[in-house]
């Protein structure tokens, strides 16, 4: 109930005014039935401007953290997340990526949608990661066709580490359906998850425009992060 609430009377409305989304291709998303939206992340702003444009309910896959965080901010971004469907998952190791691929299919047996963002993180700089193969995992054993989206803009009006989106427009942009059935039964060979989440990023791309970078956004982020000079603190005389 409070999903419907935000997405068609509070939060829905007040996203499509503000920030005036431009919308490509929002017919290849199915009317009924499951399927896989998989896009691009550039912002935290992602995860209400999809949502918002989009007809149906979608649940994405969401970091754990979103629902661990201290404090009153933590526990208020933790209702926030699962009063809206949200599912928490934990990035920590293949365990924990084996979790988050039965959640997923358990949203696609009940005919949902779901969302997923296949480089696994936010970019830090704009572009665009190479995929984890989850996403292919969880298409070719439920059956479902993927749709690729781009969200264009989004990174400008906030980047990460900016709490305040600048108000600006962005443009979201829905692929044509990608259908896996030939690699039916083929979900554990890693020749063939590798080809297929290949071909979702390249489909990604084609719709972002961004420029690609073939290693993990995880991976890049921290060797970018280990390369910041540290701050001492200032010694008093």
């Amino acid at each position: 109930m409070f999903y419907y609430l935000l997405k068609y009377v509070v939060l829905g409305p007040l996203l499509r005014l503000v920030f005036r989304p431009r919308i490509e291709g929002l017919e290849h998303i199915p009317e009924d039935g499951a399927a896989i939206v998989a896009g691009n992340h550039l912002s935290f702003s992602d995860h209400f401007l999809m949502p918002a444009i989009i007809k149906r309910r979608i649940t994405f896959l969401a970091k754990a953290e979103y629902f661990t965080g201290p404090g009153i901010k933590g526990r208020l971004t933790a209702a926030f997340f699962h009063s809206i469907g949200q599912i928490p998952v934990d990035r920590s190791g293949k365990e924990a990526g084996q979790a988050a691929i039965r959640e997923g299919l358990g949203v696609l047996s009940r005919g949902e949608l779901l969302g997923i963002y296949p480089e696994g993180t936010r970019s830090h700089d704009g572009r665009l990661y190479k995929g984890k193969v989850g996403v292919a995992v969880m298409a070719i054993r439920a059956g479902v066709p993927v749709i690729p989206c781009a969200m264009v803009g989004t990174f400008e009006i906030q980047p990460p580490g900016q709490t305040m989106p600048r108000i600006k427009q962005v443009t979201i942009r829905f692929g044509k359906p990608l259908d896996f059935s030939r690699y039916a039964g083929l979900e554990d060979q890693k020749a063939a998850i590798r080809a297929v989440t290949d071909e979702i990023m390249y489909a990604i791309l084609g719709l972002s425009d961004q420029e690609y970078v073939d290693e993990y956004a995880s991976k890049v982020k921290a060797a970018h992060t280990a390369e910041q000079p540290r701050k001492f603190p200032r010694r008093q005389r």
